[in-house]
């Protein structure tokens, strides 16, 4: 279902921003993308279960029907132009439908694991970085880099996977260092300071995208810094896997973790003004209309006023022109340099840093 305080009127919500069933230019470069991907998500499938020596055969077939699915969506594009929207949202979701069907629950399962333990016990000396700022623009700055930074670690955008693969030590600072500098492609940031120099917010709902680097020193800073403005804050993942994306179950125990490293996290966390929700969703994009129900009453009963979706998938590939019932701040990195000149950038790891007021009921 959907919550009435994000979206007042859900007739006219459209998530996704391409619709690849009319734009032509989008549909050539996706089409081909996504039979790339594929090849590379089967051999993680296939190395994620060693044990089972049907594993490969499982995999091989998860490719093939994944690409038999892919061509009839291309096949259907002159039938359902103008008729139905085929965002990349759903080739992938397909993606994880058809690791699913083939036994392949949670193929990231032990890279998230290992990503996790690795950015716990840098939580501290990171915030420790943050604490030392004394101008509150700058540390705010700092947090909201932060988040960017941290979305770069998504092992579903191919530019990011071949960095990982290759240095070992990509870490946060070096993401810091990657990431385009301002002005950004969309930078609202300065609108963003200068709301936080107002009241502060009663309760906020952030979608949170991968694990490891991401969740742990890039969101969980910026939660932190709205907790300590008295900001009750909601954080709401995955139902179920999806890429390196964190769930619901693995973020409860991440902040169980977390908290001792950081003793407002731990108030919070104990005193239930910083709460976890699943968020309905499946794969690694975001369909306001299907939240779960519990959330959807907790956005309410908290009557929550800002809204904060992080990365591609959430806040690019779906709502990135999508208005909401309350302030929303939109964050990602673009990870893939035909979507960043598209929208019309020029750098690589170009930023989107989009907050807008309250759409009018």
């Amino acid at each position: 279902m959907h919550s009435r305080s994000l979206l007042p009127d859900p007739a006219v919500y459209q998530p996704d921003t391409l619709d690849l069933n009319t734009d032509t230019q989008a549909a050539d470069y996706w089409f081909n993308c996504f039979r790339d991907m594929v090849e590379k998500f089967a051999k993680v499938a296939a190395k994620s279960q060693p044990e089972d020596h049907t594993a490969l055969q499982r995999a091989e077939q998860f490719q093939a029907a994944y690409l038999q699915q892919l061509e009839e969506h291309r096949r259907n594009v002159p039938i359902n132009s103008g008729k139905v929207v085929l965002g990349t949202s759903e080739l992938l979701q397909l993606n994880e439908t058809m690791l699913r069907r083939f036994g392949f629950p949670d193929p990231w399962l032990s890279q998230k694991k290992l990503e996790n333990a690795s950015a716990v016990v840098r939580l501290k000396q990171r915030l420790q970085e943050l604490d030392a700022l004394e101008d509150e623009d700058t540390m705010w700055t700092e947090l909201v880099r932060g988040v960017l930074a941290g979305n770069m670690f998504d092992w579903g955008a191919q530019a990011i996977s071949n960095i990982l693969e290759q240095d070992s030590n990509f870490g946060l600072h070096s993401a810091l260092d990657r990431i385009e500098k301002r002005p950004w492609l969309l930078d609202n940031l300065d609108n963003w300071l200068k709301r936080l120099k107002g009241q502060p917010h009663k309760c906020a709902v952030v979608f949170v995208d991968n694990s490891g680097v991401d969740v742990v020193l890039g969101v969980l800073p910026f939660v932190r810094g709205l907790l300590k403005r008295g900001t009750k804050v909601l954080l709401c993942a995955n139902s179920e896997p999806a890429l390196n994306d964190v769930t619901s179950q693995e973020l409860r125990s991440l902040l169980d973790e977390c908290s001792r490293e950081c003793e407002v996290l731990a108030q919070a966390w104990s005193k239930g003004q910083l709460l976890v929700y699943a968020n309905g969703q499946t794969g690694p994009c975001l369909d306001m209309r299907t939240l779960p129900q519990e959330l959807c009453d907790a956005i309410a009963a908290n009557e929550t006023d800002l809204l904060v979706i992080e990365g591609m998938g959430r806040a690019l590939h779906t709502n990135l022109n999508a208005r909401f019932g309350c302030e929303t701040l939109k964050l990602a990195v673009i990870k893939n340099k035909w979507l960043a000149k598209y929208l019309g950038g020029e750098a690589m790891f170009a930023v989107i840093c989009k907050f807008e007021p309250a759409s009018p009921s």
